[in-house]
């Protein structure tokens, strides 16, 4: 309908919005699960380039027929993003990213989709460079689980909320940084009525002071010990409740 195409136009104008491109050039953008094509012609429309990706080859049909710029690829990409390290500028996505969560088949396990995703992604986009995913978790569970495996897959950043206030417009857009990392874009109708800012959850480097050389948490740190406990909740495993005597040194009399 004519109101789903407007919406898809709107949100594909946004991600592109806070990938932040340079103006002085045109860019190669990596479209995830791409559809008919829609954010491509916004992104064709403004003078990039861009390659689509996604799993239903009826949609793609789609594309063909309406005559898209970009080139398209038929792909799974919970199997991973088939292209040479570094060759994107960046990356978008509108309402593809919450699939990777299903189960479709007996053998697959959504951490293990959504982390070959994301590794795969982080390798095919050029140092400095963002991926926006716009997505619709079913519950925040599933937003957690996809963003703890972006931050495992090496990317920063966070997700911006837009319109949190609204039930129809509100929209969630993971934005991850690829090396350095940016300041998170503030979400749309974040202002409050007295001008006071909605402080979203910021996924940031600032637990790296306690992380050694090669990045990891300092073995049996209280970090180290969370982020365990972390993992094993994620793997489904019953873990003790963190507080705040997790990981803290008893004394030499005890």
């Amino acid at each position: 309908s004519s109101r789903v195409v407007e919406i898809q136009s709107q949100m594909s104008e946004r991600a592109v919005e806070l990938l932040g491109l340079p103006e002085d050039r045109p860019c190669l953008l990596l479209d995830v699960g791409c559809g008919s094509g829609l954010s491509g012609d916004y992104i064709s429309s403004e003078g990039h380039y861009w390659i689509g990706m996604d799993i239903s080859p009826a949609m793609l049909d789609v594309a063909v027929e309406r005559e898209v710029e970009g080139d398209l690829l038929l792909a799974d990409v919970g199997h991973g993003i088939p292209f040479r390290p570094g060759m994107f500028d960046g990356c978008i996505s509108i309402s593809a990213v919450q699939w990777l969560c299903n189960a479709d088949k007996k053998s697959h396990s959504p951490p293990k989709r959504l982390y070959r995703f994301f590794s795969t992604l982080y390798t095919a986009l050029a140092r400095g460079s963002r991926a926006v995913l716009q997505l619709y978790p079913e519950n925040s569970e599933q937003l957690e689980l996809i963003t703890a495996q972006a931050m495992r897959a090496g990317f920063t950043g966070g997700m911006v909320v837009d319109y949190p206030n609204s039930t129809k417009a509100k929209k969630f857009f993971l934005c991850l940084f690829v090396g350095a990392s940016g300041t998170l874009p503030k979400g749309l109708g974040t202002e409050c009525a007295d001008g006071e800012e909605v402080h979203q959850a910021k996924f940031t480097n600032e637990r790296m002071r306690f992380r050694n050389a090669k990045g990891k948490s300092v073995k049996k740190s209280r970090d180290w010990i969370l982020e365990k406990k972390e993992r094993r909740r994620r793997q489904g495993k019953e873990v003790r409740a963190d507080t705040k005597y997790t990981g803290r040194k008893r004394r030499p009399r005890f």
